[in-house]
């Protein structure tokens, strides 16, 4: 019997990052040197591709030491004192800041700079990730970043809590996490609510898991310093047992081709290039037919 080989249609790069990955390659077009300030996108297949175009990626110990050269700041947004770094350099910058991420950004801004004393900013998303930082940046350092409920004891139970999120988690965590600082707060404290998830990331949650039910094995290609791409995948297997995590198709494990395997789904995180989930394709059809 014949194997059916399926990419999810949902799969694949976002407008942010399908936006920045635009704007470098405008940019190495025209010649010159282009810097990109930390890896454009958590892909690492699709960060080699642009870097053999001609892309420099950098780090910010790097990139405070560059003079009079143009930077990309990538989908994941930057705090304010990279912005002052850049001029104080002379650095021409191409922005490719994610619009939902600058609003969410700008949002952090006007909150903190209206809050009293009464107040304190959490952020849910994963401590050290880039777009956390930049909305960390948004004030002054002050915002306490909770990854989970186990962080509770970071949040000052005396004070309201004006809670946003990284714009990439699970809705459904982040609903759950605002209950649990509600009910940990001490009477009379509130915690303020505000939906900041990307609907274009959230609403992957539910299709992937209808892609993943209706297929027998799963592969689901993605960068592993991709948050997404661990949120995604981790849906992927709660529906479907037979879901396997792959950099590339370098990463194919025959034996999980066994004889009760008819249908084979092929997805992937927002960081995850279509031409990537390809190549998974072409490979497997090599040794499926």
């Amino acid at each position: 019997m014949s194997v059916t080989v399926e990419i999810d249609d949902h799969s694949g790069f976002c407008f942010g990052v399908t936006t920045a990955i635009r704007k470098a390659e405008e940019e190495l077009n025209k010649g010159g040197t282009l810097y990109c300030l930390g890896d454009i996108v958590h892909n690492g297949e699709e960060v080699k591709r642009l870097e053999h175009l001609g892309l420099v990626t950098i780090n910010h110990e790097q990139f405070a030491q560059l003079q009079n050269s143009v930077v990309l700041f990538r989908a994941h947004g930057e705090p304010p004192s990279t912005y002052r770094v850049a001029q104080e350099n002379g650095i021409t910058l191409i922005d490719a800041t994610c619009p939902v991420v600058l609003r969410l950004q700008q949002k952090i801004k006007r909150t903190y700079d209206a809050k009293g004393e009464d107040m304190q900013i959490v952020i849910f998303g994963k401590r050290g990730h880039a777009e956390v930082n930049g909305l960390v940046g948004q004030t002054n350092d002050e915002a306490i970043v909770v990854e989970s409920q186990e962080d509770l004891p970071l949040i000052d139970r005396d004070k309201h809590v004006t809670l946003f999120s990284q714009t990439t988690k699970s809705l459904e965590e982040y609903n759950h996490l605002s209950k649990r600082i509600g009910a940990y707060l001490k009477a009379g404290k509130q915690c303020l609510f505000n939906d900041t998830i990307c609907r274009q990331v959230a609403n992957r949650i539910p299709n992937i898991r209808h892609f993943a039910s209706s297929h027998d094995l799963i592969l689901f290609v993605s960068g592993k310093k991709s948050s997404n791409g661990k949120i995604l995948f981790t849906e992927c297997q709660r529906v479907n047992p037979k879901s396997h995590f792959i950099s590339g198709p370098d990463e194919l494990n025959p034996s999980w081709l066994d004889s009760s395997v008819r249908t084979i789904g092929i997805c992937g995180a927002t960081s995850t290039p279509k031409w990537l989930m390809e190549q998974v394709r072409r490979q497997l059809e090599t040794r499926v037919e």
